[in-house]
Protein backbone atom coordinates (compact mmCIF):
# COMPACT_ATOMS: atom_id res chain seq x y z
CA UNK A 1 0.00 0.00 0.00
CA UNK A 2 1.49 3.40 -0.68
CA UNK A 3 0.49 6.75 1.31
CA UNK A 4 -2.23 7.87 -0.27
CA UNK A 5 -3.67 4.08 0.35
CA UNK A 6 -3.14 2.93 -3.04
CA UNK A 7 -2.15 -0.01 -4.35
CA UNK A 8 1.72 0.40 -5.45
CA UNK A 9 3.14 -0.78 -8.36
CA UNK A 10 6.65 0.27 -8.97
CA UNK A 11 6.80 4.09 -7.50
CA UNK A 12 9.41 6.34 -7.63
CA UNK A 13 11.42 5.45 -4.68
CA UNK A 14 11.31 1.82 -5.14
CA UNK A 15 12.97 2.55 -8.55
CA UNK A 16 15.91 4.35 -6.74
CA UNK A 17 16.23 1.90 -4.22
CA UNK A 18 16.49 -0.86 -6.40
CA UNK A 19 19.24 0.74 -8.93
CA UNK A 20 21.00 1.65 -5.62
CA UNK A 21 21.10 -2.34 -5.16
CA UNK A 22 22.25 -2.71 -8.80
CA UNK A 23 24.54 -0.29 -9.16
CA UNK A 24 26.26 -1.40 -5.41
CA UNK A 25 26.25 -5.07 -7.18
CA UNK A 26 27.81 -3.96 -10.17
CA UNK A 27 30.45 -2.22 -8.37
CA UNK A 28 31.41 -4.39 -6.50
CA UNK A 29 31.50 -7.42 -9.03
CA UNK A 30 33.81 -5.04 -11.07
CA UNK A 31 36.37 -3.85 -8.48
CA UNK A 32 36.34 -7.86 -7.49
CA UNK A 33 36.97 -9.03 -10.66
CA UNK A 34 39.47 -6.06 -11.21
CA UNK A 35 41.57 -6.38 -8.45
CA UNK A 36 41.29 -10.14 -8.20
CA UNK A 37 42.37 -10.61 -12.09
CA UNK A 38 45.78 -7.98 -11.18
CA UNK A 39 46.86 -9.42 -7.79
CA UNK A 40 46.25 -13.55 -8.87
CA UNK A 41 45.81 -13.95 -12.62
CA UNK A 42 46.43 -17.12 -11.84
CA UNK A 43 42.17 -17.79 -10.74
CA UNK A 44 40.23 -19.38 -13.40
CA UNK A 45 36.54 -17.59 -14.14
CA UNK A 46 34.26 -20.35 -12.16
CA UNK A 47 36.68 -20.10 -8.73
CA UNK A 48 36.48 -16.24 -9.70
CA UNK A 49 32.46 -16.22 -9.87
CA UNK A 50 31.96 -17.87 -6.72
CA UNK A 51 34.52 -16.00 -4.95
CA UNK A 52 32.72 -12.44 -5.99
CA UNK A 53 29.49 -14.05 -5.43
CA UNK A 54 29.72 -15.23 -2.08
CA UNK A 55 31.43 -12.05 -0.96
CA UNK A 56 28.85 -10.32 -2.30
CA UNK A 57 26.03 -11.99 -0.70
CA UNK A 58 28.04 -11.79 2.34
CA UNK A 59 28.29 -8.40 2.00
CA UNK A 60 24.07 -7.29 1.76
CA UNK A 61 22.98 -10.24 4.14
CA UNK A 62 25.19 -7.73 6.93
CA UNK A 63 23.50 -4.69 5.31
CA UNK A 64 19.98 -6.60 5.61
CA UNK A 65 21.08 -6.80 9.44
CA UNK A 66 21.84 -3.76 10.39
CA UNK A 67 19.46 -1.79 8.59
CA UNK A 68 17.01 -2.64 11.39
CA UNK A 69 18.67 -1.42 14.27
CA UNK A 70 20.05 1.43 12.34
CA UNK A 71 16.34 2.61 11.70
CA UNK A 72 15.86 2.32 15.13
CA UNK A 73 18.58 4.42 16.56
CA UNK A 74 18.45 7.01 13.53
CA UNK A 75 15.36 7.76 12.11
CA UNK A 76 17.44 9.00 8.73
CA UNK A 77 17.86 5.15 7.59
CA UNK A 78 14.45 4.41 7.65
CA UNK A 79 14.17 5.14 3.75
CA UNK A 80 16.35 2.27 3.79
CA UNK A 81 14.11 -0.06 6.22
CA UNK A 82 10.83 0.63 3.64
CA UNK A 83 12.12 -2.19 0.33
CA UNK A 84 14.16 -4.59 2.43
CA UNK A 85 12.34 -7.42 1.09
CA UNK A 86 13.99 -6.47 -2.37
CA UNK A 87 17.26 -6.53 -0.82
CA UNK A 88 16.78 -9.78 0.75
CA UNK A 89 15.53 -11.45 -2.72
CA UNK A 90 18.81 -10.29 -4.72
CA UNK A 91 20.95 -11.55 -1.66
CA UNK A 92 19.54 -14.54 -2.01
CA UNK A 93 19.76 -14.99 -5.99
CA UNK A 94 23.36 -13.64 -5.48
CA UNK A 95 23.79 -16.47 -3.06
CA UNK A 96 22.00 -18.64 -5.30
CA UNK A 97 24.62 -18.34 -7.89
CA UNK A 98 27.13 -18.96 -5.67
CA UNK A 99 26.10 -21.92 -4.03
CA UNK A 100 25.11 -23.21 -7.93
CA UNK A 101 28.66 -22.48 -9.65
CA UNK A 102 30.30 -24.10 -6.41
CA UNK A 103 28.24 -27.19 -6.65
CA UNK A 104 28.89 -27.36 -10.46
CA UNK A 105 32.73 -27.10 -9.73
CA UNK A 106 33.13 -29.30 -7.18
CA UNK A 107 30.14 -32.15 -7.29
CA UNK A 108 28.93 -32.40 -10.67
CA UNK A 109 31.49 -34.61 -12.48
CA UNK A 110 30.80 -37.57 -10.02
CA UNK A 111 28.71 -40.56 -10.10
CA UNK A 112 26.46 -39.23 -7.08
CA UNK A 113 23.71 -36.87 -7.31
CA UNK A 114 25.53 -33.43 -6.76
CA UNK A 115 23.28 -32.63 -3.84
CA UNK A 116 24.14 -35.81 -2.12
CA UNK A 117 27.34 -35.55 -3.06
CA UNK A 118 27.68 -31.70 -1.02
CA UNK A 119 26.14 -34.15 2.49
CA UNK A 120 27.97 -36.82 1.85
CA UNK A 121 31.55 -36.22 0.53
CA UNK A 122 32.63 -34.89 4.11
CA UNK A 123 31.26 -36.40 6.94
CA UNK A 124 34.42 -35.61 9.03
CA UNK A 125 31.52 -33.87 11.65
CA UNK A 126 33.76 -34.73 15.05
CA UNK A 127 36.88 -32.95 13.59
CA UNK A 128 36.99 -29.18 13.44
CA UNK A 129 39.67 -28.54 11.52
CA UNK A 130 37.97 -30.62 8.51
CA UNK A 131 34.32 -29.92 9.04
CA UNK A 132 31.66 -30.39 6.54
CA UNK A 133 31.49 -26.34 5.85
CA UNK A 134 29.90 -27.12 2.41
CA UNK A 135 26.80 -28.76 4.06
CA UNK A 136 26.42 -25.70 6.51
CA UNK A 137 26.08 -23.51 3.32
CA UNK A 138 23.86 -25.56 1.56
CA UNK A 139 21.28 -25.39 5.08
CA UNK A 140 21.18 -21.50 4.73
CA UNK A 141 20.59 -21.30 1.16
CA UNK A 142 17.73 -23.31 1.78
CA UNK A 143 16.74 -21.20 4.78
CA UNK A 144 17.37 -18.07 2.74
CA UNK A 145 15.18 -19.47 -0.57
CA UNK A 146 12.32 -20.02 1.96
CA UNK A 147 11.97 -16.48 3.27
CA UNK A 148 12.90 -14.89 -0.46
CA UNK A 149 9.61 -17.55 -1.86
CA UNK A 150 7.67 -16.70 1.12
CA UNK A 151 8.32 -12.60 1.18
CA UNK A 152 5.11 -11.97 -1.01
CA UNK A 153 2.53 -10.78 0.74
CA UNK A 154 0.42 -13.75 -0.91
CA UNK A 155 2.12 -15.76 2.29
CA UNK A 156 1.83 -13.05 4.73
CA UNK A 157 -2.01 -13.49 4.43
CA UNK A 158 -2.07 -17.28 3.83
CA UNK A 159 0.96 -18.07 6.62
CA UNK A 160 -0.43 -15.48 9.33
CA UNK A 161 1.50 -12.80 10.59
CA UNK A 162 2.62 -14.68 13.14
CA UNK A 163 4.21 -17.59 11.64
CA UNK A 164 5.64 -15.77 8.85
CA UNK A 165 7.56 -13.70 11.14
CA UNK A 166 9.07 -16.59 12.59
CA UNK A 167 9.81 -17.50 9.54
CA UNK A 168 11.61 -14.98 8.82
CA UNK A 169 13.43 -14.24 11.74
CA UNK A 170 15.39 -17.05 10.95
CA UNK A 171 17.77 -14.70 8.79
CA UNK A 172 19.54 -14.91 12.14
CA UNK A 173 19.98 -18.28 11.67
CA UNK A 174 21.20 -18.40 7.99
CA UNK A 175 23.35 -15.84 9.60
CA UNK A 176 25.39 -17.76 11.65
CA UNK A 177 25.58 -20.73 9.20
CA UNK A 178 26.84 -18.92 7.25
CA UNK A 179 29.19 -17.19 9.35
CA UNK A 180 30.61 -21.14 10.45
CA UNK A 181 30.75 -22.07 6.68
CA UNK A 182 32.64 -18.77 5.55
CA UNK A 183 35.24 -19.37 8.37
CA UNK A 184 35.66 -23.23 8.19
CA UNK A 185 35.85 -22.49 4.55
CA UNK A 186 38.53 -20.18 5.33
CA UNK A 187 40.64 -22.31 7.10
CA UNK A 188 40.08 -25.48 5.16
CA UNK A 189 40.88 -24.06 1.84
CA UNK A 190 42.24 -20.40 2.04
CA UNK A 191 45.25 -18.61 3.85
CA UNK A 192 43.60 -15.20 3.99
CA UNK A 193 43.93 -13.14 7.34
CA UNK A 194 42.23 -9.73 5.42
CA UNK A 195 39.01 -12.30 5.30
CA UNK A 196 39.30 -13.41 8.58
CA UNK A 197 39.63 -9.86 9.94
CA UNK A 198 36.60 -8.10 7.48
CA UNK A 199 34.17 -10.83 8.17
CA UNK A 200 35.05 -10.38 12.36
CA UNK A 201 34.45 -6.83 11.62
CA UNK A 202 31.27 -7.55 10.09
CA UNK A 203 30.41 -9.61 12.68
CA UNK A 204 31.26 -6.98 15.75
CA UNK A 205 28.99 -4.49 14.08
CA UNK A 206 25.63 -6.71 13.62
CA UNK A 207 26.23 -7.85 17.29
CA UNK A 208 27.00 -4.46 18.44
CA UNK A 209 24.12 -2.19 16.56
CA UNK A 210 21.41 -4.73 17.83
CA UNK A 211 22.63 -4.96 20.76
CA UNK A 212 22.73 -0.98 21.35
CA UNK A 213 19.44 -0.94 19.84
CA UNK A 214 18.00 -3.37 22.77
CA UNK A 215 19.46 -1.07 25.05
CA UNK A 216 17.97 2.15 24.36
CA UNK A 217 14.52 -0.62 24.30
CA UNK A 218 15.44 -1.48 27.69
CA UNK A 219 15.77 2.24 28.98
CA UNK A 220 12.41 3.20 27.50
CA UNK A 221 11.01 0.42 29.23
CA UNK A 222 13.03 1.34 32.27
CA UNK A 223 11.60 5.31 31.64
CA UNK A 224 8.26 4.66 32.72
CA UNK A 225 6.97 5.24 35.27
CA UNK A 226 4.55 3.86 38.44
CA UNK A 227 0.98 3.92 37.35
CA UNK A 228 -1.85 6.40 39.26
CA UNK A 229 -4.75 5.10 40.97
CA UNK A 230 -6.67 4.59 37.34
CA UNK A 231 -4.01 2.61 35.53
CA UNK A 232 -2.60 5.20 33.61
CA UNK A 233 1.12 4.80 33.71
CA UNK A 234 3.79 7.80 32.48
CA UNK A 235 5.25 8.14 28.71
CA UNK A 236 7.23 11.03 28.54
CA UNK A 237 7.15 14.45 27.95
CA UNK A 238 5.12 16.53 24.76
CA UNK A 239 8.63 18.38 23.52
CA UNK A 240 9.78 14.65 22.84
CA UNK A 241 7.53 13.92 20.21
CA UNK A 242 7.79 16.40 16.73
CA UNK A 243 4.96 17.55 15.16
CA UNK A 244 3.22 14.13 12.62
CA UNK A 245 5.65 11.66 14.46
CA UNK A 246 5.32 9.14 17.09
CA UNK A 247 7.06 8.11 20.27
CA UNK A 248 7.75 4.53 21.15
CA UNK A 249 6.19 3.27 24.56
CA UNK A 250 6.58 0.17 26.21
CA UNK A 251 5.21 -1.49 29.06
CA UNK A 252 5.64 -5.31 29.55
CA UNK A 253 3.89 -7.03 26.66
CA UNK A 254 2.19 -4.06 25.31
CA UNK A 255 4.14 -2.19 22.49
CA UNK A 256 2.35 1.40 22.37
CA UNK A 257 2.67 4.32 19.78
CA UNK A 258 1.92 7.88 20.97
CA UNK A 259 1.57 10.37 18.37
CA UNK A 260 1.19 14.28 18.10
CA UNK A 261 -0.21 16.05 15.47
CA UNK A 262 -2.68 18.86 14.99
CA UNK A 263 -2.09 19.95 18.84
CA UNK A 264 -3.54 16.73 20.45
CA UNK A 265 -1.79 13.37 21.02
CA UNK A 266 -3.05 9.82 20.53
CA UNK A 267 -1.78 6.26 21.30
CA UNK A 268 -1.99 2.92 19.41
CA UNK A 269 -0.92 -0.15 18.87
CA UNK A 270 2.81 -0.20 17.34
CA UNK A 271 1.88 -2.91 15.70
CA UNK A 272 0.63 -2.78 11.34
CA UNK A 273 -1.64 -5.28 10.59
CA UNK A 274 -0.24 -5.58 7.50
CA UNK A 275 3.47 -7.27 8.44
CA UNK A 276 4.07 -6.13 12.48
CA UNK A 277 5.97 -3.03 10.68
CA UNK A 278 6.49 -0.48 13.73
CA UNK A 279 3.83 2.32 13.43
CA UNK A 280 5.88 4.39 15.94
CA UNK A 281 8.75 5.00 12.66
CA UNK A 282 5.86 6.44 10.24
CA UNK A 283 4.35 9.87 10.55
CA UNK A 284 1.00 10.83 10.08
CA UNK A 285 0.01 12.02 6.38
CA UNK A 286 -3.77 12.94 5.25
CA UNK A 287 -4.38 12.91 8.68
CA UNK A 288 -3.82 8.90 8.84
CA UNK A 289 -0.57 6.96 10.66
CA UNK A 290 1.17 5.93 7.85
CA UNK A 291 3.20 2.88 8.53
CA UNK A 292 7.04 3.45 7.29
CA UNK A 293 7.07 -0.33 5.81
CA UNK A 294 4.44 -0.37 2.81
CA UNK A 295 2.25 2.57 3.85
CA UNK A 296 -1.00 0.67 5.65
CA UNK A 297 -3.11 3.56 6.91
CA UNK A 298 -4.79 4.43 9.95
CA UNK A 299 -6.87 6.72 11.90
CA UNK A 300 -5.07 8.11 15.50
CA UNK A 301 -8.57 8.24 17.39
CA UNK A 302 -9.75 5.10 16.50
CA UNK A 303 -7.52 2.57 14.72
CA UNK A 304 -9.07 1.94 11.75
CA UNK A 305 -8.01 2.01 8.36
CA UNK A 306 -9.97 4.92 6.27
CA UNK A 307 -12.93 3.28 4.35
CA UNK A 308 -13.03 1.14 1.76
CA UNK A 309 -10.55 -0.59 3.83
CA UNK A 310 -11.19 -2.89 7.17
CA UNK A 311 -7.75 -3.34 8.82
CA UNK A 312 -7.93 -2.70 12.90
CA UNK A 313 -5.86 -1.75 15.68
CA UNK A 314 -6.38 -1.37 18.93
CA UNK A 315 -5.90 2.05 20.74
CA UNK A 316 -5.50 3.24 23.99
CA UNK A 317 -6.76 5.89 26.12
CA UNK A 318 -4.20 8.61 26.83
CA UNK A 319 -4.06 11.44 29.38
CA UNK A 320 -2.15 15.08 29.39
CA UNK A 321 -0.85 16.41 33.06
CA UNK A 322 0.57 19.58 32.21
CA UNK A 323 3.50 18.74 29.48
CA UNK A 324 3.47 15.01 30.99
CA UNK A 325 1.98 11.87 28.62
CA UNK A 326 -0.21 9.23 30.61
CA UNK A 327 -1.42 6.30 28.86
CA UNK A 328 -3.73 3.43 30.12
CA UNK A 329 -0.96 0.49 29.05
CA UNK A 330 -4.45 -1.84 28.78
CA UNK A 331 -5.67 -2.06 25.15
CA UNK A 332 -9.15 -1.44 24.08
CA UNK A 333 -10.76 -3.55 21.62
CA UNK A 334 -9.96 -3.48 17.22
CA UNK A 335 -10.95 0.35 16.31
CA UNK A 336 -12.47 1.39 19.42
CA UNK A 337 -12.70 5.57 19.15
CA UNK A 338 -10.75 7.35 21.84
CA UNK A 339 -10.94 10.59 21.74
CA UNK A 340 -7.31 12.44 21.68
CA UNK A 341 -5.71 14.40 24.44
CA UNK A 342 -5.62 18.25 23.52
CA UNK A 343 -2.35 19.73 24.64
CA UNK A 344 -2.65 23.13 26.27
CA UNK A 345 -1.77 25.94 24.81
CA UNK A 346 0.35 26.82 27.99
CA UNK A 347 2.56 23.20 27.23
Amino acid sequence: MGLAYKAVTWNRQKKIYDIGILLLIAVYMLVFVVLTSVLHPEVPPPTLIIRSTGTLALLLLHIILVIGPLSRLDKRFLPLLYNRRHLGVIMFLVALVHGGFSILQFHAFGDLNPIVSVITSNTHYGNLMRFPFQSLGLVALILLFLMAATSHDFWLHNLGPRVWKSLHMMVYLAYALIIMHVMLGVVQLEDSPWLVGTLGLGMLLVVGLHLVSARNTFQLDQAVKSGDEQGFVYAGEIDEIEENRAKLMRFEDQSIAIFKYQGKVSAVDNACKHQNGPLSEGKIVDGCITCPWHGYQYLPESGASPPPFEERICTYHIKLIGSSIWVNPHPNSLGTLVEAATISPEV
